[in-house]
């Protein structure tokens, strides 16, 4: 019986699983650690023994009726969810579920044109048709922000079929829309709300932090745990309630893409990242924001460089800010974001989030130090003070709307042929383009490729971007329609 957040149901069934020395005949194949020698002696002989599969003590994920079942209550609990959903293939698998779970083939789905790219494989899994919101734009920052409202009831009125929505709180700069009127708007007119919440994990556990999707109202939402509530990498949560979409179907949709072989160390993580959250969260994130805060006032005292903040909330698009998330413009300084991202890393050590043309993103959470922090102000100075050339004035963002002349579906299983880049203006995009991080596409398959698109792209190259999605890993050619 669960009593409290106290609790750590599926990490003590493990630690118990653990200290019983079962002699495996069962996979994983390494047996404790014994079938790889080298990765033991590196890192440890317990991570090894606890990498364990799934059993009567330790319950299945496909089917959780003990300790995870437990577990996944009391992270129901935490964010005033009705249920709750381990997943072990990061947010990805929980945006595709989302949306698998709302839309059937065909169905219309609204969504912000920047979402991530695991919102457009979730389309061509799910056979959706993108009704697309064009992000507010903020030029001389040089940054998208989110939607408005108004856009939102535009697209709603434009697409009265529409099943369901896709929002993203709050995007990579920590920009949120107002959340409680778009998901009222939207259940006025029947529509689902499903909510991107990768960099939210944290919104429950501090008053200064933008409202969480469950407190919004949501129908569901996703959680990336390991970036903000400190589990570890490739775990989050699926949060849902039971109204719109069918609990009983949402577990099954889960279970067409996810894996029987889930890590027991990614899902005990969540337990007790969970129990942190729960008992320690509103204190760390004091100390959070006090850091983030102070870091941010002495970034803006350094010549050349700035660092937004909730100056910006209240323009559209900005209805609220997280204040963990630490951007610096460098343009100002001569350099664009990308090439302060790779002098950070090379030069200092250090790595950032990612960066763009005109920013460099740092993203503070529980784990974070002010030892660290002051490293990172120290190199940003002594950046500042070695380059002292012209600002780099970029043109202005272009996200409009792009064409969309067939389905993402209807494009990823068509006929193609490859082009070179520079050939390819006016034709159909076969394939996704995205820097990443933070994931973003420049294209999707089914849009049309204009002139804007290919001379991003060659920007992004020209600046060593880790462009992805391509066959080509250089992205010297792009599969376009046609045969």
């Amino acid at each position: 019986m669960i009593k409290s957040q106290k609790q750590t149901p599926l990490f003590d069934a493990m630690k118990s699983y653990h200290k019983k020395k079962v002699i495996p005949f069962d996979v994983p194949g390494h047996k404790s650690g014994q079938g790889l020698a080298e990765f033991t002696d590196y890192f440890g002989k317990t991570i090894m023994e606890i990498d364990i599969n799934s059993s009567k003590p330790l319950d299945n994920l496909s089917n959780p009726i003990g300790v995870i079942k437990d577990a996944e209550k009391l992270m129901a609990d935490l964010f005033c969810a009705q249920n709750a959903y381990f997943l072990v293939n990061g947010t990805t698998s929980g945006i595709q579920a989302m949306i698998m779970s709302a839309c059937n083939p065909g169905d219309k789905i609204i969504l912000s044109r920047n979402v991530h790219r695991s919102a457009i494989n979730g389309l061509i899994l799910a056979d959706a048709i993108p009704a697309y919101i064009e992000p507010e734009i903020n030029n001389k920052i040089g940054i998208t922000l989110n939607i408005s409202v108004q856009k939102v009831e535009k697209t709603i009125i434009e697409n009265p079929d529409a099943k369901a929505i896709l929002i993203t709180n709050p995007t990579y700069y920590g920009f949120v829309p107002d959340l409680k009127k778009i998901v009222e708007l939207a259940h006025k007119h029947n529509i689902a709300v499903l909510v991107d919440e990768a960099h939210g994990t944290h919104f429950d556990f501090h008053n200064s932090f933008p409202i969480s999707a469950m407190k919004a109202g949501a129908d569901m939402s996703t959680l990336s745990f390991h970036k903000t509530g400190g589990s570890l990498t490739q775990s989050s949560v699926l949060l849902a309630n039971n109204g719109l979409i069918s609990n009983a179907y949402v577990k099954t949709v889960l279970n067409l893409t996810q894996t029987t072989s889930a890590s027991y160390l990614l899902m005990s993580s969540l337990d007790v990242a969970r129990k942190n959250l729960a008992l320690n969260g509103k204190t760390q994130f004091n100390r959070i924001l006090s850091l983030t805060q102070n870091a941010r006032d002495e970034i803006n005292a350094i010549n050349g460089l700035s660092s937004f903040g909730k100056e910006l909330v209240g323009k559209n698009g900005a209805f609220g800010f997280d204040e963990t998330k630490l951007s610096i413009k460098v343009n100002e300084i001569g350099l664009t974001g990308l090439e302060a991202y790779d002098i950070l890393r090379d030069k200092y050590n250090i790595q950032m989030e990612f960066g763009d043309a005109y920013n460099i993103l740092a993203v503070i959470s529980i784990g974070d130090t002010q030892k660290n922090i002051q490293k990172l102000l120290k190199a940003l100075k002594d950046i500042a003070n070695k380059n002292k050339k012209e600002p780099i004035i970029l043109n202005k963002i272009n996200l409009h709307n792009p064409e969309v002349i067939v389905s993402p579906r209807d494009a990823f299983y068509s006929h193609k042929r490859l082009k070179k880049l520079e050939d390819c203006q006016g034709d159909v995009s076969a394939e996704f383009i995205m820097a990443y991080p933070p994931g973003i596409p420049i294209v999707t398959p089914g849009e049309r490729i204009n002139k804007e698109i290919i001379e991003h792209i060659q920007f992004l190259k020209s600046q060593n971007s880790m462009l992805t999605g391509t066959e080509d890993a250089y992205v010297n050619n792009i599969n376009v329609l046609g045969f």
